[in-house]
């Protein structure tokens, strides 16, 4: 019998949340602790400018966890 793949969905955690849940998301998805994706948009926002930006737009473009 051939098992049904799994369909893995981008979206932003319920549970793991701090602000909007958009790095326990993209942790769950890369399967990578999302303290390391949150230490991530910190670095970008500091040196680049950008990791603000970037999170205001994952929150509005990323739907939220069923």
């Amino acid at each position: 019998m051939v098992k049904k793949q799994e369909i893995k969905r981008l979206h932003r955690s319920k549970e793991d949340r701090i602000i909007a849940g958009i790095c326990g998301g993209l942790g769950e998805y890369m399967k990578v602790d999302p303290v390391i994706v949150r230490l991530i948009w910190v670095i970008l926002f500091l040196v680049c400018g950008v990791g603000g930006l970037a999170y205001l737009l994952a929150w509005i473009i990323i739907p939220l966890e069923k």
